[in-house]
């Protein structure tokens, strides 16, 4: 007797090929998703190098908001030439900002800086003391620190409070009031452009190295770098950093100013 009732069973290739598209589909959205977010709201960057020690460290994975200074070029992957270098939804930065920023005369590669001088400003170093516009900028001391680089070399240091123009307060490193780029000229931060400098103050080549960096255009920037995610930060490196486990769970989720 036949079973009429019996449903028609697909082959095993079938149901193997339906997964498979089903699979592709799903990455496919995934990275559609990824990249649509990360190229209009926030970019993901990690930290590669001590510069902006002590506010970020080697390792740190941070999100920079792209929305906080508009959209050109420079805000894509691979910055397209054929979009325009002029912004939309533009806006300006903060003086103490946190900035990533890419820089074409430098392979295309990207930065990050804390935003010193803005156009018109007149920035210099003398013994190691920050003045802009010819006002001495306030620091307090708060301890040596004494740490093994990312590089593996031993590092004593003084941590100051650095308190800029407007008010905001960051920390700040210095080996030394006499280092190499602690007696500057006086820099003019011509119109358009901007003074960036690293929070290790002699641990940084920023805007100080004219004939490297120098001033950066604002068609440049790229975003504002907000919070660090996660980290993968050496915990061995000897800071005090809440590091459980050799977990340095002391750098997942910090706001940055």
């Amino acid at each position: 007797m036949t079973d009429k009732t019996a449903t028609p069973v697909k082959s095993t290739e079938a149901k193997e090929d339906g997964g498979l598209y089903a699979l592709l589909k799903d990455l496919i959205s995934i990275v559609f998703f990824y990249l649509l977010f990360t190229t209009f709201a926030w970019g993901a960057f990690h930290i590669p190098s001590g510069s902006m020690e002590p506010t970020l460290e080697v390792g740190d994975r941070i999100f920079v908001s792209k929305l906080a200074y508009g959209y050109n070029r420079y805000s894509f992957p691979f910055d397209p030439s054929f979009l325009p270098e002029s912004r939309f939804l533009a806006d300006t930065p903060e003086r103490g900002d946190i900035a990533v920023f890419t820089l074409p005369y430098k392979n295309g590669d990207d930065f990050i800086k804390r935003v010193i001088g803005m156009p018109g400003d007149t920035i210099q170093m003398k013994e190691g003391r920050l003045y802009i516009n010819s006002e001495i900028v306030p620091r307090d001391f708060i301890r040596e620190v004494n740490y093994t680089s990312y590089d593996g070399y031993d590092r004593r240091v003084r941590e100051y409070e650095e308190t800029l123009p407007g008010g905001l307060k960051h920390r700040i490193y210095e080996r030394t009031d006499s280092g190499a780029l602690d007696n500057t000229p006086l820099y003019v931060v011509p119109l358009g452009h901007y003074f960036m400098m690293g929070d290790n103050r002699d641990g940084s080549a920023d805007s100080r190295v004219m004939n490297d960096m120098g001033f950066v255009k604002y068609a440049y920037l790229v975003g504002r770098a907000s919070i660090t995610t996660f980290s993968l930060y050496n915990c061995d490196q000897g800071k005090d950093i809440f590091c459980p486990a050799g977990i340095p769970l002391g750098r997942f989720f910090n706001s940055l100013n």
